[in-house]
C-alpha cells in the first residue's frame, strides 16, 4: 500500500480482507501530487511504490468534491486550507466557502490504482458516493471531510462521522473502489490456478 495514512489503511484493510496490507516504508518517497485528476496521482503513486519495493502496491487519491465551487477542492482536499492543513482546519474552510443557502451537493471520489512492478499499466478503479454538505459537523467517527458529509444513501440524515464503520464501507467511494478492485483480484488470481 503505498500510503502512510493510518485511517486509509484501516478502511482498506477491512475492504480487502484476504489480502496483505503493507504502510509504505518511510524510506520510501513518493512524488508529489501533481496530477489534475485522482486517477493520475493514484497511478503516479502506485508506480513510485511499485518500482521501489519490487512489490505489488496500490495506491489511493481521493477527496470531495463541491459543486458550489466548482468541483473543489478535488485533488487538493488534503491541502484545502493550506500544505499543512488539519483535516479541521480543512473542514472548517470548506463549511466556510460553501453558501449556506446556496448549492449543498458535494460527491466523495476515490481513485484506486494497483500497479506492479514489471508491468507497464496500472489498473485503476473508482469509486464515488454524493451526498450534502451539512451546515455544521457531527459525528465522531470516520476522518476528513466525513463529519460534514451527509451520504445520499442513507434515509437517517446521519454524517459519515455518524455511521458505523460497516455502514460507512458498504456506501463510501473507498469502499466501492476496494470492492471493485477486490473482484479484480480475485479474477486474476482465479485465472492464474
Amino acid at each position: 500500500m503505498s500510503s502512510r495514512n493510518a485511517h486509509k489503511l484501516r478502511e482498506l484493510d477491512a475492504l480487502l480482507p484476504g489480502h496483505e496490507l503493507v504502510p509504505l516504508p518511510a524510506d520510501v518517497e513518493l512524488p508529489p501530487e501533481t496530477g489534475t485528476t485522482f486517477e493520475e496521482n493514484a497511478r503516479v503513486k502506485a508506480r513510485a511504490a511499485a518500482e521501489a519495493t519490487g512489490e505489488p502496491a496500490i495506491a489511493d487519491d481521493s477527496g470531495i468534491a463541491a459543486a458550489a465551487l466548482g468541483g473543489q477542492p478535488g485533488v487538493r482536499s488534503a491541502r484545502f486550507a493550506g500544505d499543512e492543513a488539519t483535516d479541521e482546519e480543512n473542514l472548517a474552510k470548506l463549511l466556510r466557502d460553501v453558501p449556506r443557502d446556496g448549492d449543498r451537493s458535494v460527491a466523495y471520489v476515490c481513485a484506486l490504482a494497483f500497479a506492479e512492478p514489471d508491468v507497464e499499466a496500472e489498473r485503476v478503479f473508482e469509486g464515488r458516493c454524493t451526498g450534502t454538505l451539512a451546515t455544521a459537523p457531527r459525528g465522531t467517527g470516520g476522518f476528513g471531510y466525513d463529519p460534514a458529509f451527509v451520504p445520499d444513501e442513507d434515509p437517517g440524515d446521519r454524517t459519515m462521522a455518524e455511521l458505523d464503520p460497516d455502514e460507512k464501507d458498504a456506501i463510501s467511494h473507498r469502499g466501492r473502489a476496494a470492492r471493485a478492485l477486490a473482484e479484480w483480484l480475485e479474477t486474476a488470481r482465479a485465472a492464474v490456478r
